[in-house]
């Protein structure tokens, strides 16, 4: 049957061997192209419509293959047309030598599609947002730096096979790499803050100091996580401003990880009352406050004088919460209902500075240190 077409279509070329046999081959492959897209647009709806009603593996696989099936569907009816075109054999060995560049690109592209589905199934099992997503943290940092590395080095390997094509990088590919010793030498060091970048976020992926959504203080600036990328870390502040920083940052400079272990965090409400504060009865209404919170996670729920100042006393309150957002949430609520009890029942508990006036004692206007004004008020003149 193939050859019945092929015999077919020869025939057909033959009724325009009237023109210039490029113009000929010209029409032929972009025939063959025309075609390749209407066949590709047909069968993909029917794959569409099967996979709608099947889970989202299938789905998944569908919408991303789009463009490599259309590729291959074109290379495919190309190769029959440069078989059929009235090409010279110059002209139709560099068809074929397109062709191969075009299918080791697709080896890649389908590797490349691969690895973003497999990636995004893998991820089904993990949510961000769920309460506790200290390992749903760790495995979307891993999975997304490995990812980029993965990706990297598929697009280097295809284009590296893609040269290596030619006959002219492949016969003097060793000469080539020996003269040029000097020459890497100085690239790399050009290169020095990218691969040690590189490197970098191989060592996050494995030893994990940060991860994504991590509560974290980097330069004296409070924010969480929000991307990992091959060379830098974007961290959103708390006011929604964006740090970026270098992946080395985190190698190599000290910082602050509050969500490093757990999701879990303390958080602290210092306040200053006077020394007449009922003690006692502001932890009870500290247990009182968290008890009736939805953001307090039922663990952690102390009062105690901190410290003892010339005017007032310094009370720290301890209250625990499953996140960081959470616990600074809890802290601000505690703050301004403890803050609201005080002024409303015990109003001379809010700081407040004392003036002690001392009146002279009776007879201290002969005190012969007194002004002369001060003994006349005290004599009554």
């Amino acid at each position: 049957m193939f050859d019945q077409f092929n015999a077919a279509a020869r025939s057909v070329v033959l009724m325009f061997s009237w023109a210039p046999p490029l113009v000929v081959s010209a029409g032929v492959l972009i025939v063959a192209v025309l075609v390749a897209l209407a066949l590709h647009r047909l069968v993909f709806r029917g794959m569409t419509r099967l996979a709608r009603d099947q889970d989202l593996f299938w789905r998944s696989i569908v919408a991303r293959t789009r463009g490599p099936t259309r590729l291959a569907i074109i290379m495919f009816c190309l190769s029959i047309a440069a078989g059929i075109a009235p090409l010279t054999r110059v002209e139709t060995g560099m068809v074929r030598h397109f062709l191969l560049i075009c299918f080791i690109f697709l080896v890649g592209w389908v590797a490349r599609t691969a690895i973003h589905i497999w990636s995004t199934l893998y991820l089904r099992r993990f949510k961000l947002d769920a309460e506790d997503n200290l390992l749903a943290r760790k495995h979307t940092t891993q999975l997304s730096i490995l990812k980029r590395v993965a990706t990297l080095l598929v697009l280097v390997l295809t284009f590296a096979a893609a040269l290596m094509t030619f006959d002219g990088v492949r016969q003097y590919g060793v000469s080539l790499l020996a003269s040029a010793g000097a020459a890497g030498i100085v690239v790399g060091f050009a290169l020095q803050p990218l691969l040690r970048n590189l490197v970098a976020g191989i060592q996050l992926a494995i030893t994990q100091p940060i991860r994504i959504d991590d509560a974290v203080i980097v330069e004296n600036e409070w924010g969480n996580v929000e991307e990992i990328s091959s060379t830098y870390v974007v961290v959103r502040l708390w006011d929604w401003r964006r740090m970026v920083l270098p992946l080395t940052y985190f190698i190599e400079t000290p910082f602050q990880n509050w969500t490093r272990e757990s999701s879990s965090l303390l958080g602290t409400v210092l306040i200053h009352v006077d020394y007449t504060a009922p003690v006692a009865a502001m932890r009870r209404k500290l247990e009182e406050i968290t008890a009736a919170s939805a953001l307090w996670d039922r663990r952690v729920a102390g009062l105690q004088v901190l410290e003892l100042r010339q005017d007032t006393m310094e009370i720290r309150m301890l209250v625990s919460a499953t996140s960081a957002g959470r616990a600074f949430d809890l802290r601000c609520e505690v703050r301004e209902k403890l803050i609201a009890w005080l002024q409303a029942e015990y109003p001379g508990a809010l700081p407040r500075r004392r003036t002690e006036i001392a009146s002279l004692p009776e007879g201290a206007a002969w005190m012969p240190d007194a002004p002369p004004k001060a003994r006349a008020a005290l004599d009554g003149n």
